[in-house]
């Protein structure tokens, strides 16, 4: 989801890299699940998030629509995010002690956070959101550690293609004002990359091979 701000108001001025040490630490929140709440619609997932959540915890993405995720219109692509629910807007993974259920297998932005991507140059760098955690007596920590992510290399290779994919098709369907077109480019897109179960293979091999399938067909659609 792109933010039209400027990022020196939003940081600390820096830009970090896998193994720099930046001031995200929250020492395991100590019961603060602040960032879980009122998070309306803005914890978009992408297919690895699903892929790690269906597999986590053997449900179907159409089961995890029942009441854990929802689909919202994106810069105009329908992508699933976190669904809030009851009094407090919580996260429907927020447990009651408000602790994270699903913790081993939360969202890429999840892991970020205070953390966001910033993009140029055909790559992107890690930066420090200032106004975001409420914990401020945080300490230093390596990016790549905070993330924790396994094979942190393939994974940001991955999310360099679905970014840059998803902002191609942004692009397109924003100069061609076509309902029926977006309802279809769309569904397709949604079967392709979510709905669509991977096996136990590696995912990243399995979603190159559907990323060059989805270019195909998207430029038949829009052609």
């Amino acid at each position: 989801m792109k933010r039209e701000v400027d990022i020196k108001e939003i940081s600390d001025g820096n830009l970090y890299g896998p193994n720099d040490m930046v001031k995200a630490d929250c020492a395991d929140c100590k019961g603060c699940s602040a960032c879980c709440q009122g998070m309306g619609e803005s914890i978009v997932l992408d297919p690895y998030d699903v892929y790690r959540l269906t597999k986590g915890l053997n449900l179907s993405f159409e089961a995890l629509l029942e009441d854990k995720i929802e689909l919202n219109v994106f810069d105009g692509m329908i992508l699933p995010n976190l669904k809030m629910a009851g009094n407090r807007e919580a996260c429907a993974f927020l447990n009651e002690e408000g602790r994270c259920s699903i913790h081993s297998i939360r969202p890429g932005i999840c892991r970020l956070f205070p953390l966001g991507r910033y993009y140029e140059n055909g790559g992107f760098q890690y930066f420090l959101q200032i106004h975001e955690c409420k914990n401020e007596n945080r300490t230093k920590v390596k990016v790549k550690k905070w993330i924790d992510t396994p094979d942190l290399k393939q994974n940001e290779k991955f999310i360099l293609a679905w970014h840059d994919f998803m902002d191609e098709i942004q692009t397109k369907m924003m100069q061609v004002a076509d309902d029926a077109l977006f309802k279809k480019v769309n569904m397709f897109l949604l079967q392709q990359f979510f709905i669509e179960r991977y096996n136990e293979e590696d995912f990243y091999k399995q979603f190159e091979e559907r990323l060059e399938k989805a270019k195909t067909v998207v430029n038949m659609l829009m052609n």
